[in-house]
């Protein structure tokens, strides 16, 4: 029988330690349960996580209570943070302030990387009927914004992580974003690139490049020189990483091994069953 800590969790879950790992916590919050970050961080530790992430600065002092960093910090917009992006310059200057100071706060707390969002294709971004930005407006406004804020993150040794997101699921307001404008890989790719920043790469999350893309192994390898930050979820569904859903993923973490990847992988699925069971799984499965 394996041995258990405080949680109620094995021990470990990671023994080889060669892709680290990380806990998305509004995922594991916004379960039955609804973990606090307290409880977030014990079960991370316990499976030998590193970081538990997208989660503020007021919440810092807890995960450095239990030896984990955040690998991945909110940009600070309020309510649904990838509505408001760079592809619409009404919002330039709040984004400009926001991620300005997440990135002084990663600095000063010695975290790697702030989220960043294309935002959504409307002109009133919460308005569908406000018209459309047109993905060559979109990309222009992006690329012209990031270019503002991508020099401070330089200067304070931080990556903006720029994530491309689907559309194509409008069954829950997490598993999909019908109007993102980011949702082609090969666009936030190419916005990221134009910018030429070591301090600008892309999120790939796998559980939305195999809903927009498919085909995970080889858009890894053609992106192998911008990904910054990796999330899981099983499909359809973002749920666990188990054998109801289609992506295989040991291949895919040993893919990112091949190409190099440093970064960490962060556990983003919205539990169905038992989290602390379905994370002890998922961290299992991608400790290859």
């Amino acid at each position: 029988m394996e041995a258990s800590g405080p949680c109620g969790v094995a021990e470990r879950a990671i023994v080889n330690g060669r892709i680290k790992q990380s806990v998305v916590h509004w995922c594991f919050n916004s379960a039955a349960e609804q973990w606090s970050i307290e409880r977030t961080c014990q079960v991370a530790r316990e499976l030998g996580c590193v970081s538990v992430e997208v989660v503020g600065p007021e919440d810092w002092s807890v995960l450095k209570k239990y030896g984990l960093i955040c690998a991945l910090a909110p940009n600070g917009m309020p309510g649904a943070p990838f509505v408001k992006g760079f592809n619409n310059p009404r919002y330039h200057e709040e984004l400009m302030a926001r991620m300005k100071a997440m990135i002084d706060a990663c600095a000063a707390a010695g975290f790697p990387n702030v989220i960043a969002f294309t935002g959504y294709k409307w002109r009133d971004a919460t308005d569908p009927d406000s018209g459309e930005i047109t993905r060559l407006e979109g990309a222009e406004h992006c690329i012209a914004g990031l270019k503002r804020i991508v020099g401070h993150a330089e200067k304070r040794g931080v990556t903006i992580c720029l994530e491309h997101l689907n559309t194509r699921d409008g069954s829950h307001p997490m598993k999909g974003h019908p109007g993102y404008q980011g949702d082609d890989i090969d666009y936030v790719g190419g916005i990221i690139r134009t910018v030429g920043s070591p301090r600008l790469k892309l999120l790939f999350d796998i559980y939305h490049v195999q809903i927009m893309h498919g085909d995970v192994m080889r858009r890894i390898e053609e992106n192998k020189d911008i990904i910054g930050h990796v999330h899981t979820a099983g499909n359809p569904g973002r749920a666990e990483l188990d054998d109801e859903q289609e992506i295989n993923y040991p291949p895919i973490l040993r893919k990112l091994l091949a190409v190099g990847y440093q970064g960490y992988v962060g556990q983003e699925f919205i539990p169905t069953r038992d989290p602390v069971k379905g994370l002890r799984e998922a961290v299992r499965l991608c400790d290859v």
